[in-house]
């Protein structure tokens, strides 16, 4: 069910076919451990993001979409391969030496790869974490034509990093050597992803924005937009790795003024926003363009990071690396101004997976066979005919192994699998919060979801969620 945002007065907009010469260009900007709670569009009280709030106004906001999984590098392997975290080749964050993480592998679908079918320019800045560089899962090797940021998801802990990559080229920072705070790496990163609007404004352009922030550290310049929040909240100092082997390694630094990093951290992503969408503008290439706008994962609390003292879950329970809906429930908004409908909220449920066929029906490109995602393409352009899936299914391999399904308004959470496993049941529409296990109550219900659970996955050699794949 889609409602008008009370303050929107525009009607819908239809769109029947496509002209090849007016494709659209694609933005698709992920945050990195953004709540759902943490844009005032969404509920959040202690700091505005009106670029974000302005985003929604002219594009929908869905209330009800789900990130690939609880974590970074699953969540994202979902997303580029439109595949749910039963069947991606990446189920877990997991470190290679000396730089980088697993990789996605040569012959597999992506994003990347249906855009550059239907003649599109891409790049992605910011953080990749799905292949070590040279590797299959690099993103020169990946169909992304220029990348710049950071390879290594574990090295995007930190803000002043010793290097980034630039494709296969690394550039080097000794201006941040020994301590020192000379570039800070997300803003070199906003400034490669304008430039690459600018040098590719004449022809069709995806371009993959995955920002680094708010994920600890919590670490930001010394301007303004720090200064405006410094004060304003009652602070708990966190004491970090500010020496040794994993500083800025990974490791997180000392931080007097979480909160307040916190808020000016979103209110930089809520910056880069409005500077995207100005540059589009200055191009004359914003009407048509569509902008994806959401997070990989729940709130994070490491690094000093305080999600109930902002509400970044809003009204649900969990945080990254929960399977209850505050781990996955991301918030969304899509825009295309000269296409898609303006002001409005919609509650129809979807997830990551879902892009993938979404951008291949949107450029006219075969969708690919045994994926987990469908279109959502008639919900945003308001034709009949939309698809729903028959369930969603996540696993989380770290802290002894977690499944979920939701099946409708039912959602079943397999808990500890490795160690004493057990099952929780909540119906998400009379409890989003999750609140009340009702296990005991619907034992049919369960054991229905339970069939699903067992099924929604194939094994993998790499990924050991079960003690019988070990």
């Amino acid at each position: 069910m889609n409602k008008l945002i009370a303050s929107a007065t525009l009607g819908l907009v239809a769109l029947t076919t496509l002209n090849a010469q007016q494709k659209p260009n694609v933005v698709f900007i992920v945050t990195d451990d953004l709540g759902y709670g943490d844009l005032s569009c969404f509920g959040q009280e202690k700091f505005e993001t009106p670029n974000i709030d302005r985003l929604a106004l002219n594009g929908t906001r869905f209330t009800h979409s789900y990130s690939g999984t609880t974590v970074s590098a699953p969540s994202r392997a979902s997303l580029m391969t439109g595949l749910h975290t039963g069947h991606t080749p990446i189920r877990g964050n997991k470190e290679l030496q000396p730089e980088g993480q697993f990789p996605l592998p040569n012959n597999i679908n992506n994003i990347f790869g249906i855009f550059k079918s239907a003649g599109y320019k891409t790049g992605a800045f910011g953080k990749w974490g799905l292949g070590q560089p040279g590797s299959s899962g690099d993103p020169n090797n990946q169909h992304v034509d220029e990348f710049f940021g950071y390879n290594c998801q574990l090295l995007a802990h930190n803000y002043y990093p010793d290097h980034l990559w630039h494709n296969q080229t690394r550039i080097d920072f000794p201006e941040n050597n020994d301590g020192k705070f000379g570039t800070f790496s997300q803003d070199l990163i906003q400034e490669k992803t304008l430039e690459f609007i600018e040098q590719n404004k004449q022809q069709p352009f995806f371009l993959y924005v995955p920002i680094v922030l708010p994920h600890a550290e919590l670490v930001v310049p010394e301007d303004s937009i720090i200064q405006k929040f410094r004060g304003m909240y009652p602070e708990k100092p966190f004491s970090g790795t500010d020496s040794g082997a994993a500083f800025r390694k990974g490791g997180y630094a000392s931080q007097n003024y979480p909160r307040a990093t916190h808020a000016a951290m979103v209110s930089r992503i809520d910056l880069y926003v409005g500077q995207i969408i100005d540059k589009l503008k200055d191009e004359g290439i914003y009407e048509n363009t569509l902008i994806v706008f959401t997070s990989d994962n729940g709130p994070h609390q490491e690094g000093g990071g305080d999600p109930d003292f902002f509400n970044s879950n809003g009204m649900y329970r969990g945080y990254k690396r929960d399977l209850y809906e505050g781990g996955i429930r991301v918030p969304t908004i899509i825009s295309w101004p000269s296409s898609i409908a303006k002001g409005i909220e919609s509650d129809f449920t979807f997830a990551f997976w879902d892009y993938l066929p979404t951008f291949a029906d949107l450029l006219n490109q075969k969708v690919p066979k045994n994926i987990d995602g469908i279109s959502i393409l008639p919900l945003l352009l308001n034709r009949k005919g939309q698809k729903k899936h028959d369930y969603f299914y996540f696993e989380f391999q770290e802290q002894g192994g977690r499944q979920a399904v939701v099946k409708d308004n039912w959602k079943l959470i397999h808990m500890n699998i490795r160690n004493n496993p057990y099952y929780e049941l909540y119906n998400i529409a009379s409890d989003p919060n999750e609140r009340h296990n009702i296990i005991s109550l619907y034992p049919k219900k369960a054991m229905d979801l339970k069939q699903i659970m067992k099924s929604a996955r194939t094994k993998d050699v790499n990924w050991k969620l079960f003690r019988n794949e070990d």
